[in-house]
């Protein structure tokens, strides 16, 4: 080789070198600042010490258990230290194996990765866990895309480039176990799983530091494509994977052969269950209290599916699953009830007991797979009915368990409709904090909430505020009344006259105390003639109803207007609480996802009667327990105890009420049909001594049997000054049961005609 030629050949190396001294650093340096707009810009210097990946917020109960989770992506996320040893070093032998020697980028694999990507040789690789973070956390692939990205090949490097820009800066900020942790916090698993946490829970429910070798390598191998290695939808992909990356956690020495060859062919171990708004407790008052975040949030420019909130709230865990309990027995058995007492009839009845005609077709109507139906055939075209008509598959709800069968719209509408439906809530009186709320039997199904969205009529657990008035007025609970026809002030003209439950008059003159524990209906008009309606209607405002009532006569039979379960429990909670109505509040603070409070939730209070008033209404309402329409409540509740209740069912027992307080739990129940119309047909079946009172003591019974929960038994506390009328009615009262009554089963209650 002579020598002009090796001089040519040194000038040229050297051009080159020197090319790439010049030309690189200013290449990074046009990627960095995005010359000329070629390139799409990088994130900031802040938004690279601050990545803000969405996370999910997530709802604590008051004894600190998760009650669920509201996110667009279900994330959230975990430190270094609640990573299991097993995890790390899964992720390592199998993504990056020199992770904690480079700086960000792997040199022969990038170049590997650019050369791929120039010449479609062979496919490039060379992304490090710090570059895949830079694209999890800035979208690399899909975001800030110049102009030259118009050339595939081209962008795909440039690409890499801002991935190497990010992941060097990331080193810098970051040390390595929190860049392995946040990566871990970054990546789906497929099952609406994102981040190691969620996907720990969703596959095995266990915490990302319980997880093993096995179950390690299953979700690792899922990391870059969840739905061809998903051990749900595709498992024999899946163990393939597995087993490869088994093989690395064996090759690199973290098992032997033996261990090797004894998890390659052991099942997953799978515990699966995807995380769902129709899962776990609580369901109904996580979609209320979404509803109310919704618009909190909006105010304070906050993003409740993104931006990792803590959202405290006063649901005790524990209560909630026992309120939970309590509805899905009772429910469970006197839906059988329901369904044996009507037969083959339909649940929709008139006043007369006859099926109400067109009901079925007229809901049809109100459904929005009818407008489609109507919007795309024409309503008039036979195709609606023809559709309407078509059976197709669906899963259905049961006592049971979930049911497949074949309906058809009308058939599934007749089934829906004839489930009853219960809302049922307790609450701290003195605290106002609520600790459980049911709003439904099944969320899944039934998505309406009838604790404070669903409103109905009260029946007689209105006329507690009727008496309260009362004795707010000088009344004693001895006053004598006698049990006479009553004429009352009627809009049409004709003189309204209330008649009692059995649609008889004793003539018998009865204490006011001993006419509310049996719910005479006739001492309660005569009481509404010695007081004005609006009277009554302002203090049960007071009280804490907000919804509207008409202040006419047949407000104190509760036939005024509709109240929801929220109102009645807040209300009755006042007279536990000395006369103070403390609004009720399922909320005790939501804090950032740093853990800094941005709001305390303070209920709001006012003194709505006197302390001495609500005593007497207490020793008022422990005569209904105590020979009233709640005679009949459980020993393991009323023994050594004060209890204080009232029943309540409307005219055509389409509703059944039962509010109970304690020295330290006022509690609520209603039950009914979806439609006024649906109903038993017999009001005796319907009382709500008979629908509603059982959920409450069968919730009052697991309470007392916890003591974990700090519940006692015993009586009210009595004020500090004497009472200044007499309480002690027995001389006047008959001490007997509501009459008629013979057992549990057929208690007579009041009505409203």
């Amino acid at each position: 080789m002579n020598k002009r030629l090796v001089r040519t050949i040194v000038i040229l190396l050297w051009g080159f070198f020197l090319f790439g001294i010049i030309s690189v650093p200013l290449l990074f340096y046009a990627v960095k600042t995005d010359y000329n707009g070629l390139f799409g810009g990088l994130p900031s210097l802040q938004a690279l010490e601050r990545p803000d990946p969405e996370l999910s917020s997530e709802i604590i109960s008051a004894d600190g258990v998760s009650l669920g989770k509201y996110y667009r992506t279900n994330r959230t996320p975990v430190t270094f230290e609640e990573l299991s040893p097993e995890m790390v070093n899964t992720l390592l032998v199998t993504e990056d194996i020199r992770f904690k020697e480079h700086p960000g980028i792997d040199l022969r694999g990038f170049i590997r990765a650019i050369i791929g990507r120039l010449t479609n040789l062979f496919e490039g690789g060379g992304s490090t866990i710090t570059m895949q973070l830079a694209e999890n956390l800035f979208r690399t692939e899909t975001e800030n895309k110049g102009s030259l990205y118009k050339y595939p090949s081209v962008g795909q490097v440039i690409t890499k480039l801002k991935e190497y820009i990010i992941s060097m800066q990331l080193e810098q900020s970051y040390t390595k176990e929190e860049i392995l942790a946040m990566y871990l916090n970054t990546v789906p698993f497929g099952s609406n799983a994102f981040g190691i946490k969620v996907a720990a829970q969703t596959f095995f429910n266990k915490l990302p530091s319980q997880l093993t070798y096995k179950e390690s390598a299953l979700l690792v191998g899922a990391l870059n494509a969840q739905t061809r290695y998903s051990p749900i939808l595709n498992p024999d992909n899946a163990l393939a994977k597995r087993t490869e990356v088994l093989y690395n956690v064996h090759k690199y020495g973290l098992i032997d052969k033996a261990a090797f060859d004894s998890l390659k062919v052991s099942d997953f171990g799978l515990n699966y269950k995807v995380e769902s708004h129709n899962e776990g407790i609580a369901t109904y008052f996580r979609t209320v209290l979404g509803n109310y975040l919704m618009g909190w949030a909006r105010e304070r420019d906050l993003d409740l599916w993104g931006d990792g909130l803590k959202i405290y709230t006063t649901i005790d865990s524990r209560m909630q699953e026992y309120a939970e309990k309590a509805v899905r027995e009772h429910m469970d058995t006197l839906q059988q009830v329901f369904n044996e007492h009507l037969g083959t009839r339909a649940p929709w009845i008139d006043e007369e007991g006859r099926e109400i005609p067109d009901f079925l077709e007229n809901a049809v109507k109100k459904t929005d797979y009818y407008k489609f139906l109507v919007d795309k055939y024409g309503k008039s075209d036979d195709s609606v009915k023809i559709k309407l008509r078509e059976k197709r598959p669906m899963r259905v709800f049961s006592w049971d368990g979930e049911i497949d069968t074949v309906f058809n719209v009308y058939d599934s509408i007749r089934y829906f409709k004839g489930f009853l439906q219960t809302g049922f809530m307790a609450m701290d009186p003195k605290s106002g904090q609520i600790k459980a709320w049911v709003g439904g039997i099944d969320h899944k199904y039934f998505k309406y909430d009838h604790v404070m969205y669903g409103k109905r009529q009260p029946g007689s657990t209105f006329k507690p505020f009727v008496y309260t008035v009362a004795i707010d007025n000088g009344y004693s609970p001895c006053f004598p009344v006698a049990d006479i026809p009553v004429a009352l002030p009627n809009v049409g003209g004709e003189p309204w006259i209330p008649q009692n439950s059995n649609g008889k008059y004793s003539g018998e003159t009865m204490t006011i105390r001993e006419a509310m524990a049996k719910s005479v209906n006739s001492i309660t008009a005569f009481m509404m003639q010695q007081l004005q309606p609006s009277t009554v209607k302002q203090y049960a405002r007071r009280m804490g109803i907000d919804s509207e009532l008409a202040a006419v006569p047949a407000m104190g039979l509760g036939a005024a207007g509709d109240v929801s379960v929220y109102e009645m429990v807040g209300a009755y909670s006042t007279f536990v609480n000395k006369g103070t109505h403390t609004t009720p509040t399922f909320l005790d603070r939501i804090e950032d996802q740093n853990g800094n409070v941005i709001q305390q939730f303070v209920p709001d209070k006012r003194e709505a009667i006197n302390e001495e008033t609500a005593y007497i209404m207490l020793h008022m309402l422990k005569g209904v327990t105590e020979f009233g329409t709640a005679f009949y409540l459980s020993d393991a509740v009323k023994s050594g105890n004060e209890i204080g209740a009232k029943t309540g069912t409307t005219q055509n027992a389409s509703d059944g009420w039962f509010m109970g307080v304690t020295k330290d739990l006022a509690a609520g129940a209603w039950v009914g049909g979806e439609e006024r119309s649906i109903r038993f047909e017999y009001w005796a079946l319907g009382q709500g001594a008979r629908t509603a009172m059982p959920i409450w003591d069968k919730f009052m019974q697991q309470v007392y049997a916890d003591p974990t929960l700090g519940y006692t038994k015993g009586p009210f506390p009595k004020p500090i000054k004497p009472i200044s009328v007499e309480l002690d009615c027995s001389k006047y009262e008959a001490g007997t049961l509501p009459e008629d009554t013979i057992t549990y089963d057929v208690v007579e209650e009041e009505a409203i005609f």
